[in-house]
């Protein structure tokens, strides 16, 4: 499940409360401010993937720091207002906003439209990910043409071994190796070490990327890579 992150800029607490808490139930990462200054270094510092905008704030205009913020970041952005005359939804729009929600509404409401739009983000980031051979694996994504890896977002640095014997099991989700099959694809033929070569490859890989319940291994046979 591709992981995202959601950023709540709302003056009224209780609002904020009842988008925090419902988003959180939904299995998103939710970060929240109650002013203009306080979301334009919210956002500095997590960059979320979605940001959720009250129109009226107490220290500055939603429609001021949504069109602030898409002059800069390439993000969606929900408004949400009081106010339900056209004009205003137009005006919104016109900001940068990707969608309007007027108050009062129903968690629901807002909970589904969030998972539209980061069905699109999904989509798009598959196509451009594909376009720049990325593999995606979560927590992982590995960039296969520069043979680079991050796992929950940080970077890891492996070895040249270590990233060979990683890709193969991500490339085949599910299946379950022997060690020497694994020592005649990753190692090569005419490898002349033994299979603990391999054991001691995947305790280094499970440490250093901490994937001890995706890389499992199969008691009397080998390892296997289960995606979360």
């Amino acid at each position: 499940m591709e992981e995202y992150s959601i950023g709540i800029i709302e003056d009224e607490r209780p609002i904020a409360d009842l988008l925090f808490y419902g988003l959180r139930q939904e299995g998103y990462t939710v970060q929240v401010a109650y002013t203009a200054a306080e979301g334009l270094r919210m956002f500095a510092a997590c960059r979320p993937d979605l940001l959720i905008l009250d129109w009226m704030l107490p220290d500055g205009s939603g429609i001021d720091l949504c069109r602030k913020i898409t002059e800069q970041y390439n993000l969606p952005i929900i408004m949400l207002t009081a106010r339900s005359h056209m004009d205003d939804k137009v005006e919104g729009l016109e900001a940068g906003a990707d969608d309007y929600i007027t108050k009062p509404f129903e968690l629901r409401e807002v909970v589904v439209r969030v998972k539209a739009i980061l069905r699109r983000i999904g989509k798009i980031r598959q196509q451009k990910e594909k376009q720049e051979n990325i593999l995606t694996a979560p927590p992982l994504r590995v960039n296969t043409g520069e043979r680079l890896v991050w796992c929950h977002g940080r970077k890891a640095e492996l070895t040249p071994r270590e990233y060979d014997l990683l890709l193969y099991l991500l490339e085949h989700p599910h299946q379950v190796f022997t060690r020497d099959l694994l020592l005649e694809q990753v190692w090569g033929y005419d490898y002349l070490g033994d299979s603990r070569t391999v054991d001691t490859h995947i305790q280094r890989l499970r440490k250093k990327l901490d994937l001890a319940e995706q890389i499992q291994t199969v008691f009397g046979v080998g390892y296997k890579y289960l995606p979360s």
